[in-house]
């Protein structure tokens, strides 16, 4: 009975002493000024994660989106401003790099190839519909249950 009594003091206050020593770690503020924090983070909003492709660098968390985010911090530190950061990221990655891409003859298919597909889809649809429409009852296969 003691030695129960003594091995379960010995294991309360081994857990209280490991409770102290694992204190909860704050995270480091990424800049100490909040301003150009949420300068970063505007300019992060506007450019596409390479990695992930359907997220902005200032939502991602791949390695690529954390330097390209470290990078927009040093080059406003540097005093760079929002224009000439989105031109750079441009001329390096290309259009592709920005999150709402410029409408350009590159481009174009990007922003109206889902219309235009649409567009045609509905015109098949109605064209076959028509055709349909003007065929004679003969003309279409019996019902396998009309003849039950």
């Amino acid at each position: 009975m003691f030695r129960r009594l003594a091995l379960l003091v010995l294991l309360a206050t081994g857990m209280a002493s490991g409770i102290a020593w694992a204190q909860p770690k704050e995270a480091a503020p990424v800049a100490a000024d909040p301003v150009l924090e949420a300068k970063v983070l505007a300019i992060a909003a506007e450019l596409r994660c390479l990695v992930c492709q359907n997220q902005t660098i200032a939502d991602s968390n791949a390695d690529l989106a954390v330097d390209l985010r470290k990078q927009v911090r040093e080059m406003l530190q540097k005093g760079q401003s929002q224009a000439q950061i989105l031109d750079y990221m441009t001329a390096r990655y290309g259009d592709f790099v920005l999150y709402r891409p410029p409408v350009k003859n590159t481009t174009a298919l990007l922003w109206f190839g889902p219309a235009v597909l649409l567009v045609g889809g509905l015109a098949v649809f109605l064209t076959v519909m028509v055709r349909r429409s003007r065929l004679a009852a003969d003309r279409f296969e019996p019902d396998l249950e009309d003849e039950r």
